[in-house]
């Protein structure tokens, strides 16, 4: 006997689950300027490679002779594709049924997903576009009890992040656990003017008093620049190239390493122009984003959390091929000096080369922590030593080019003393516990002040200390390792990168990421 009887009405069932949430709301979605998600997913995946897993779970109606009517499917959807050749698992919210909330099975296919991403060691994927949660205060009346919060399988969400990459899209008005789902991740994106991102939306904020637009209250120019979101794209074809490209830099998961690629950039390559990057004026400043790309392979700089701790650059690249992780300081935004975002900036890129296994190519220009009132409400000390603690724990290859200012607390975290590291130095490398200028009225107070002129005193002083303050002095008594040529960065980084190579390790990371 045959079962094609059964085939046919799976069939149906799966043609009934493709509908959404109907005509009229899917041309609503699409009025808004939104993809729906299963074109979300044939575009973020390689062209035919989606496998959907529960492709007909939904709330099916039937006639009175048991025979199904029509079916509301799931508002998730969920399954396994490839991503530049490489398996992923991905799950896509499906807005137009339910506005994305709890609905249908959702949570035992919510629960399935971030098993099947942990225990096939596959990268996992985030469309996020609603709640996730327990839907409205409707569902009080419509299922005539209300329940008690629980997430139920967030312990395997959050232990997906010590294993796999997590990549996740706000893609539209995500609030509750949506939200939650989007900042649980390793990287993040908004689509600017359509994503929003909120513990909760526009109605309950205005039961506190505040009248605010989704925009206004979460959308991606708050979020991206307070660091709950690492970027923003202009569209979701932009937000799905980021995605694909940050886990071209990663292994499927933490038991695998990343992969060295072919780029045809020459290790040896030279840059003349590099000899007269850095002012000779150290209050001036030169852009640190043209030193990295002369550096890395020709191409390969993929910028992460730009907007947001910004005296801080984090990154991926390729060295002679190899997936890098990078961190420099940037001169135009205080001067370089670590605020408290930048040290969370530094301490959750930290814990993400960690984990997967990346080598850290770290260009240094730290004048130390931002100082005044400011800094102190903001308890930078506090959020420095944490990122301080990050670098302690890294156990990952490091290598250290300073550039210029290397001064203080933050400026010693430029890599770990306590274990061996590669470190080089520019000729305009400027170390110490305090800048001269910043600490030299201090220390010699009093010489100042019995003075006839104490203004020529103190010009006199600063002129005996910066003759002393030579980068070869330091280099004299092995305080630093070697000064080299900046033209010949490229070819110590990239010889870095293949030393380091065959000392990666696989498996979980000693510390756990912090989301």
């Amino acid at each position: 006997m045959s079962w094609e009887k059964e085939i046919e009405e799976l069939k149906i069932r799966q043609k009934l689950a493709k509908k959404m949430g109907g005509e009229e709301k899917v041309a609503r979605h699409l009025n808004a300027g939104k993809l729906t998600v299963r074109d979300r997913i044939d575009k973020i995946l390689d062209e035919g490679s989606f496998e959907e897993v529960g492709s007909v779970t939904g709330k099916a109606e039937y006639d009175a002779d048991g025979n199904l009517v029509d079916m509301q499917p799931a508002n998730l959807i969920t399954g396994r594709g490839r991503v530049n050749g490489r398996r992923v698992v991905v799950a896509g919210d499906d807005f137009t049924v339910r506005g994305g909330a709890n609905d249908a099975g959702i949570r035992e296919k919510l629960i399935h997903v971030e098993n099947m991403a942990g225990s096939l060691h596959l990268p996992l994927i985030r469309l996020v576009d609603g709640t996730g949660g327990g839907g409205s205060v409707k569902t009080i009346e419509t299922e005539g009890r209300t329940y008690v919060p629980e997430v139920r399988g967030w312990h395997t969400v959050i232990e997906n992040l010590s294993k796999v990459p997590v990549v996740a899209l706000a893609l539209g008005s995500t609030a509750g656990l949506g939200a939650a789902r989007v900042a649980a991740s390793h990287y993040s994106v908004m689509v600017k003017e359509t994503s929003q991102m909120f513990v909760a939306g526009p109605p309950v904020v205005a039961r506190t008093g505040e009248i605010l637009t989704k925009n206004e209250l979460g959308g991606s120019e708050i979020h991206t620049r307070n660091g709950a979101v690492d970027d923003e794209a202009g569209s979701e074809e932009e937000a799905f190239e980021r995605a694909r490209r940050f886990l071209s830099y990663l292994p499927p998961s933490v038991f695998e390493l990343p992969e060295r690629v072919e780029t045809g950039d020459d290790p040896n390559r030279r840059e003349d122009w590099l000899i007269n990057a850095i002012p000779r004026d150290s209050r001036k400043v030169y852009k640190m984003r043209k030193i990295i790309e002369a550096v890395v392979d020709t191409g390969s700089f993929f910028e992460i959390g730009k907007k947001w701790g910004r005296s801080v650059i984090t990154g991926f690249a390729r060295l002679d091929g190899w997936p890098v992780a990078v961190l420099a300081s940037d001169p135009y935004h205080y001067a370089g000096a670590w605020t408290a975002d930048a040290a969370d900036k530094v301490l959750r890129f930290v814990d993400l080369a960690q984990t997967f296994h990346l080598p850290v190519m770290h260009l240094v220009d730290i004048p130390g922590f931002l100082v005044g009132r400011q800094a102190e409400e903001q308890a930078t000390i506090r959020h420095g030593v944490r990122a301080m603690a990050a670098i302690a724990q890294a156990t990952v290859p490091w290598c250290a080019i300073i550039v210029r200012k290397t001064y203080g607390v933050a400026g010693a975290a430029h890599m770990n003393s306590g274990r061996f590291n590669l470190r080089y130095a520019w000729p305009s490398g400027d170390w110490g516990s305090l800048p001269i200028a910043g600490g030299l009225e201090a220390a010699y107070k009093s010489e100042i002040e019995a003075s006839d002129d104490p203004k020529a005193k103190l010009d006199e002083i600063e002129e005996r200390l910066n003759r002393l303050r030579s980068p070869f002095r330091t280099a004299e008594r092995f305080m630093i390792e070697e000064i080299v040529d900046p033209r010949d960065t490229r070819k110590l980084l990239c010889d870095f990168a293949e030393m380091a190579a065959p000392l990666r390790e696989v498996g979980v990371s000693s510390f756990k990421v912090r989301p």
